[in-house]
């Protein structure tokens, strides 16, 4: 594979039953063109679901494939990171059952990239106050932060693999 356009990222799978997990992984290899087996581990947040997590190096544009293929079960807890690559920025997914998908740039050290036209739409749609804190908070991710940190924290040293886009 070239590596001409090409970029990485991490899938982190902070909680799923079971009986999902082979879906999962057939949803990141379907993304990838290429056999996933992930390690499995217990997500000690939420007793009775499993974790994973895995690195991967494909064409720019894969982590918003791979954010769309997961979200497809809503039971699932989940985080996809694309790191920024030449010309393109990196991006980072999170979804959370109950709250959905979550999508933002970021920058080259992760964080998250508001830019000046959001700001500016934000400030036309608000009067400020808490009505603007509370929409800064959406555009930054604060309440899937919040309901993921606790799964986060619990993967700590937990094993990755890593994956290559095939082709």
């Amino acid at each position: 594979m070239s590596t001409r356009g090409s970029t990485r990222g991490v899938v982190y799978v902070h909680s799923s039953p079971s009986a999902v997990c082979p879906h999962v992984e057939w949803a990141i290899s379907g993304t990838l063109g290429a056999r996933v087996d992930l390690k499995w581990t217990a997500q000690p947040a939420s007793p009775g679901q499993l974790r994973a997590e895995c690195g991967w190096r494909a064409p720019a544009g894969t982590g918003a494939k791979l954010a769309s293929a997961l979200k497809a079960w809503p039971m699932i807890r989940f985080e996809v990171t694309e790191e920024p690559s030449a010309g393109v920025d990196g991006e980072r997914f999170c979804f959370a059952p109950g709250l959905g998908l979550w999508h933002g740039r970021t920058s080259a050290n992760g964080d998250i990239v508001v830019g000046e036209d959001q700001l500016r739409a934000l400030v036309s749609m608000t009067r400020g106050g808490e009505s603007l804190a509370h929409k800064l908070d959406e555009l930054l991710a604060a309440s899937w932060d919040e309901a993921l940190e606790p799964f986060r924290h619990a993967g700590d040293g937990a094993p990755v693999t890593w994956l290559h886009q095939v082709g």
